[in-house]
């Protein structure tokens, strides 16, 4: 199996710590489209604070005293949003909301929405949802397992991108998949947005906002 089309996003999976992955080992991309960044905040947070324009080493070091102060277990507490063609970015450090499924209804209402998170400490994972409705979802080393209002509706592109849908007995895909499932589900999510992850993006600036305890 073929990993060349990885060569762009094997960043995102390097170890916490690593120079090439400022986004740690714990963090939440989501992809919006058609909002703009006033709107996707409104969303993660509709009583918080209008949003504060920051570098991406300023949000850094927001999460990090909200992580210091809380112990981690209510994610990073902020999200900071950035324009990206026709959809709005947004970037959850030490953070899960977007993948969370009783989020997606309210994050997703009347837009597409595409969200890729990890966790080394419990499960990656990706979300595709229309219009408040869980399209699919499934952690990368098990594309198999789906569930949604339409599973397969991602099957081909899923196949393209070396997540295969089926259920497989061949220990060659389960391998790849444990090493490379976190980064094929950033291909199938720039495939579904045309809007490729690299780290140009952090560049911002980012309008960055609280988080509702709700969501997270």
């Amino acid at each position: 199996m073929t990993t060349d089309l990885l060569a762009s996003y094997r960043w995102l999976q390097a170890p916490d710590g690593s120079p090439q992955n400022p986004l740690g080992d714990i963090y939440c991309v989501s992809f919006f489209r058609g909002l703009d960044p006033v709107e996707v905040l409104r969303r993660f947070g509709p009583e918080a604070p209008p949003g504060r324009e920051m570098t991406f080493q300023e949000l850094d070091e927001e999460v990090f005293e909200f992580v210091q102060e809380t112990g981690g277990g209510q994610g990073g507490g902020h999200v900071g949003v950035v324009k990206a063609g026709a959809w709005s970015l947004a970037v959850e450090l030490w953070g899960w909301c977007a993948t969370l499924g009783e989020s997606v209804a309210r994050l997703s209402q009347g837009c597409e929405m595409v969200a890729v998170g990890r966790h080394d400490y419990a499960e990656d994972h990706f979300t595709y949802a229309v219009d408040g409705t869980t399209v699919t979802s499934f952690t990368p080393v098990r594309p198999c397992d789906r569930y949604g209002s339409d599973t397969d509706r991602l099957n081909e592109l899923m196949r393209e991108v070396g997540l295969p849908p089926e259920e497989s007995e061949d220990d060659a895909v389960w391998d790849d998949l444990s090493e490379h499932g976190l980064a094929r589900a950033f291909v199938l999510a720039a495939g579904i947005t045309g809007v490729p992850l690299t780290p140009a993006l952090l560049d911002g600036p980012f309008l960055v906002g609280a988080i509702d305890e709700s969501l997270s």
